[in-house]
């Protein structure tokens, strides 16, 4: 008996003593961040520093230090989850993840490296089905400047707004297309990295440079930052790619 009750002593001791070093060095690579200029975003227990949409009902929630999304925001405006504060040049860092994709896009175009379709012999554009989630980052409060995440070939990181505005030069449309695919598999945790300096983005996922001072012509000059809802249920089924999403670790270093 005198036995067992020693090992239980030694286990507890042994998970209070690894959740005591896991605390200590959150904290202090918190302390550090700051130290260095980064300020944390999200404190990983409430949504202090941001602003739930009115009326969302608890869709965009909190759990096990996580901002969690089920794209179900009962909201009746804007669902998405903003800042309240707002930004001008920065470098902000997050990860993120898509948590399953239940819906089947079968409209997914095939992006050349200078952001146009792949056309067919009859000059249509080839479309896929491609099981989809779709999500992003806003920056500076615009929606046409949002850092995409999804599950299209082309991979996360791309300006969907910039690269389907035909208003804009070829040059601006194939710098916000991403120049490789590097998003994880579903269900894997990616870490974006993207820095605004002017109207000149640049974007780093999972350590590759998808995005590399592309122009945003007209981008404003300061504004909040969102992560955004995307989707819609019918009747109980996904009628377009839901933000089944998850988001952590978010800081920001303004320059």
């Amino acid at each position: 008996m005198r036995s067992e009750t020693l090992n239980k002593a030694k286990k507890t001791t042994g998970a209070i003593l690894v959740l005591s070093a896991v605390i200590f060095i959150s904290s202090a690579f918190s302390e550090s961040s700051e130290a260095d200029g980064w300020a944390q975003l999200f404190n990983g227990r409430d949504f202090a520093g941001w602003i739930v949409p009115e009326g969302d009902n608890g869709h965009w929630q909190v759990i096990d230090g996580v901002i969690d999304y089920d794209a179900l925001s009962e909201a009746p405006g804007d669902k998405n989850l903003w800042t309240r504060d707002s930004f001008s040049d920065f470098v902000l860092k997050l990860d993120w993840r898509i948590k399953e994709t239940p819906f089947i896009n079968h409209n997914v175009p095939i992006i050349r490296p200078d952001g146009t379709h792949q056309l067919n012999a009859d000059g249509e554009v080839i479309r896929i089905s491609v099981p989809d989630s779709d999500s992003g980052v806003y920056l500076r409060g615009s929606s046409k400047a949002q850092v995409n995440i999804w599950t299209w070939p082309i991979g996360s990181g791309e300006v969907y707004g910039y690269r389907m505005d035909r208003n804009m030069p070829p040059e601006v449309r194939a710098g916000v297309t991403p120049s490789m695919m590097a998003d994880n598999h579903i269900g894997e945790w990616n870490t974006f990295e993207i820095t605004m300096k002017g109207d000149r983005l640049t974007v780093v996922l999972n350590g590759h440079t998808v995005i590399e001072n592309a122009q945003l012509p007209d981008v404003p000059e300061s504004g909040p930052i969102a992560l955004q809802h995307h989707g819609r249920m019918v009747d109980g089924v996904w009628v377009s790619s839901p933000s089944l999403v998850q988001f952590r670790n978010i800081y920001i270093k303004e320059l």
